[in-house]
């Protein structure tokens, strides 16, 4: 199963036939544009069904313009985490990957870009997410690879403005639990339920 978010509501993606109170479409027949907007207007639910989970995915990439992304879930030494404020919410930094850049260099650079952390280094990846976002009046997909990473760095935190971030803080867990509260769903889903509650 996979989520791809509109805003804070999930079009689930799964092998399964149906689920309650979601709107069923077979994934090749999904017109993305009408299902965004009847999820923006009215709320809909959507589940899109196909019954390959490989052919989720590679239907999925065929509906709407790819941006492929990465980002990173960073800890400091003291087991605090870094968080950017960008749009009026919590996020955590994440960027557009460069032609022919790999996942893992492009999540560092774009962490390094957006927050002014280095020294990092990538501990494990975690998942892909799956988010749409418009631009330019065009309806886009947005896949972002991210990865746990740790660094020793512990000078000062630029915002990168020009990117529309505001504020870049390390957050300990009670301060992290409570900017997730002001955040995405696609990044809450970075966090494990045990660190939530």
């Amino acid at each position: 199963m996979y989520k791809v978010f509109v805003n804070n509501t999930p079009i689930i993606l799964s092998t399964k036939k149906s689920i309650e109170d979601y709107k069923v479409i077979q994934i090749k027949d999904a017109d993305f544009p009408s299902i965004i907007r009847d999820i923006l207007v009215k709320g809909t639910k959507y589940h899109l069904y196909h019954k390959k989970e490989d052919k989720l995915i590679e239907y999925l990439y065929t509906k709407l313009p790819v941006v492929i992304a990465g980002g990173g879930k960073v800890y400091n030494t003291n087991n605090e985490i870094l968080f950017i404020r960008r749009n009026g919410k919590w996020d955590l930094p994440k960027g557009k990957a460069e032609k022919n850049e790999d996942m893992e260099t492009a999540a560092i650079r774009e962490v390094e870009e957006e927050t002014g952390v280095t020294g990092l280094k990538i501990t494990k990846f975690l998942y892909r997410s799956y988010h749409i976002f418009k631009r330019n009046g065009e309806f886009r997909l947005k896949v972002t690879y991210w990865f746990e990473m740790k660094t020793d760095y512990d000078g000062e935190l630029i915002p990168q403005k020009d990117e529309g971030i505001t504020k870049v803080k390390w957050k300990d867990r009670k301060k992290a639990k409570k900017a997730l509260l002001d955040s995405y769903a696609n990044i809450t889903q970075l966090f494990s339920y045990d660190y939530l509650s």
